[in-house]
């Protein structure tokens, strides 16, 4: 898109996007917290050959909690990756018409397919009890997983905000 969501302000998809910026700024401390977890397993396994699998296993909970909570300060921030072959010469009207048809016909579509979808695989794991194969793993696999539906329900409220903030740009006749 443009630097328009920047000039033109839209009340409600501004506050949903300092929100959504707020909270990635929060979960981006995970990446810190994962170099140091990277550091110490390193330590241990390369300089005194005692790696632990709690460190193995909390590196990849970390980084999917990064990854899963970016997916939304990257679309609030328009950073997410778009094939931009045409996009680009497009006027803003029809840009915006793009974006709020992608947005209807496949993101939506796309979200709510794996939010429901993960909500029985985060009951399951929760019911169970699903915890690491490894004795010395991390416990609650359901908390992990839950992080799925969450940021999924973060991605959501991402993209209503870039409907709302689209749609209404549209209708003002933004350019």
């Amino acid at each position: 898109m443009t630097d328009n969501k920047h000039t033109y302000p839209v009340p409600l998809s501004d506050g949903i996007d300092a929100f959504i910026k707020t909270v990635g700024n929060i979960i981006a401390w995970v990446y810190v917290f994962l170099v140091l977890v990277i550091i110490t397993q390193v330590t241990l396994r390369k300089g005194f050959s005692a790696g632990l699998i709690i460190f193995e296993e909390l590196q990849w909970h970390l980084y999917a909690i990064g990854v899963m909570f970016g997916i939304s300060y990257a679309q609030v921030n328009n950073a997410h990756i778009r094939v931009d072959l045409f996009y680009g010469g497009f006027r803003q009207r029809t840009k915006y018409i793009v974006e709020i048809i992608g947005i209807i016909i496949l993101v939506l579509p796309f979200i709510y397919t794996i939010f429901y979808h993960s909500l029985d695989f985060v009951a399951d794991a929760w019911k169970t009890g699903e915890s690491s194969e490894s004795p010395s793993g991390l416990p609650w696999r359901w908390a992990i997983k839950a992080v799925i539906p969450v940021s999924m329900g973060f991605l959501a409220l991402a993209v209503f905000s870039r409907l709302i903030r689209d749609f209404t740009l549209l209708m003002r006749g933004e350019n």
